[in-house]
C-alpha cells in the first residue's frame, strides 16, 4: 500500500495548464485514500467550468503509474468545485470589501492617450484628498510603470491566512500594481487570454488594496476578455471612455461605450474623456491648434447622451512628463490643473451615479 507522501510527491510533476502551477501546492487534491482496492482521490478545481479537469484526471492515472509502477491501482477520482459556475455560493468571500468605487478606463482603440490620462487622473484625485489606487490591467503593453518612474520595481509579497498577498507600489499618493512589475520590460508579453484573465484575478485579488475612495482600472484597447473578467470579478461603479477628436477613433469610442451599456455587462458610462483636443506649442501657450479635428468629443458626448468630463490638450510637458515618470498632475500648471478639473468632474458624476442608480453587481456567468 501507498503512503500518502508517496502519492502526493508524484502528483506535484502535474502542472495545471491554466495557471502553470502543479496541482498538489494549488489545493487541487483535497483528499487522498489509500487501501486494498487501490488509491481514491477527490480533485477540487477552483470552478465547475475548468477546462482541464478532464486531461488532468488522465495525467494523474498515467503519472501514478508512472511513479509508483504498474502495482498501482487508481480505483476512484472524484471533482468537487470549490464554486459551481452560475450559482450563488454560500459563503463566498467578498472582493474588494473596502473599496468605495472601481472604475474602469477605456478606449476603444489604442493611441489615444488612455494610460497617460488614467495616471494623471489617479493622481489628481490624490491630490484632491482621495484614497486611490490605479490596476494597470493592460497586461499586454503595460506602460503604467514607466509613468511612475518604477520600471525595476517589484512587489513584495507576505503570506497572510495561507494565502498571498501581493504589496502595492505607493507613489504620488496612489496605490499601484502593473503586470509590468512582474515581467521583464524588454520582452514581449505572450499569453493567451485565460492566463491574462488569471493575472488580472490575482492582482485584483491578492492586491493589499487596504481602503480606498477609488480604484482605476486601466484597461486594454478595444474590447477583450480583460474586459469581460474585470466585471465578472468585482461590481464596477462606472466607466469612463477616452478618445481623441479624430473620426477613426470617435468611431472606436462608440463600441466601447456601447459595449458597457449593452444589457450583458450593464456598466454606466460615467463620461467621455476627449484627449489631445488642440496642440499648444511651449512657445505660443495662448495659441490653440486643431490638428485632430475640433470638439468631435464634444459632439460624440452629445450624441450618445454621456457627460463630457473633461478637454485635455496635446502638450509637449504631459509625454515628457509621462517619458520622464514626473506626471503633469503633480503641478499647478495648465495641464497639471487641467487634469484637477478633470478629478472633480469625475467625483461629482460618480456622486450623481451613485444616488441616482442602483449599485452595479458583478457579470454571473451561468454557461
Amino acid at each position: 500500500m501507498f503512503s500518502e507522501e508517496q502519492i502526493l510527491k508524484s502528483l506535484t510533476k502535474i502542472i495545471h495548464p491554466g495557471t502553470k502551477k502543479d496541482i498538489v501546492s494549488m489545493g487541487m487534491i483535497s483528499e487522498i485514500k489509500t487501501g486494498e482496492k487501490g488509491i481514491s482521490l477527490k480533485l477540487t478545481p477552483e470552478k465547475s467550468n475548468d477546462p482541464f479537469v478532464s486531461s488532468i484526471k488522465s495525467t494523474i492515472v498515467k503519472t501514478l503509474k508512472e511513479s509508483l509502477g504498474p502495482d498501482a491501482v487508481i480505483n476512484e477520482i472524484t471533482v468537487e468545485p470549490k464554486v459551481i459556475v452560475g450559482k450563488q455560493r454560500e459563503k463566498q468571500r467578498e472582493i474588494l470589501p473596502f473599496v468605495t468605487n472601481i472604475i474602469a478606463v477605456s478606449s476603444g482603440k489604442g493611441g489615444v492617450g488612455k494610460t497617460t490620462i488614467a495616471v494623471n487622473l489617479a493622481i489628481a484625485l490624490a491630490r484632491h484628498g482621495y484614497s486611490v489606487g490605479l490596476l494597470d490591467a493592460d497586461v499586454y503593453g503595460p506602460s503604467v510603470p514607466k509613468m511612475f518612474d518604477a520600471e525595476a520595481y517589484h512587489p513584495d509579497v507576505r503570506r497572510e491566512n495561507n494565502a498571498d498577498i501581493i504589496i502595492p507600489l505607493e507613489k504620488y499618493g496612489v496605490k499601484v500594481l502593473s503586470t509590468g512589475f512582474f515581467v521583464d520590460p524588454a520582452e514581449a508579453v505572450i499569453w493567451r487570454g485565460p492566463m491574462a484573465s488569471n493575472f488580472l484575478k490575482q492582482l485584483i485579488i491578492q492586491g493589499d488594496w487596504g481602503t480606498l475612495d477609488f480604484l482605476l482600472v486601466d484597461l486594454p484597447p478595444g474590447t477583450s476578455d480583460i474586459h469581460l473578467t474585470l466585471v465578472q470579478e468585482v461590481p464596477v461603479t462606472g466607466a469612463i471612455v477616452i478618445s481623441t477628436p479624430q473620426d477613426v477613433a470617435l468611431a472606436d469610442a462608440i463600441k466601447g461605450i456601447s459595449m458597457f451599456r449593452s444589457d450583458k455587462i450593464d456598466v454606466p458610462v460615467l463620461g467621455l474623456v476627449e484627449n489631445m483636443s488642440w496642440f499648444t506649442p511651449a512657445e505660443l501657450p495662448s495659441n490653440k491648434y486643431f490638428i485632430f479635428g475640433r470638439d468631435g468629443g464634444k459632439k460624440l458626448a452629445e450624441k450618445m447622451n454621456v457627460p463630457l468630463l473633461g478637454q485635455i490638450p496635446l502638450v509637449q510637458s504631459i509625454c515628457e512628463g509621462s517619458d520622464q515618470g514626473n506626471p503633469v498632475a503633480l503641478k499647478d500648471s495648465v495641464t497639471g490643473i487641467a487634469f484637477m478639473e478633470l478629478a472633480v468632474k469625475l467625483v461629482e458624476n460618480v456622486e450623481k451615479r451613485n444616488k441616482e442608480q442602483k449599485p452595479t453587481t458583478k457579470l454571473i456567468v451561468t454557461k
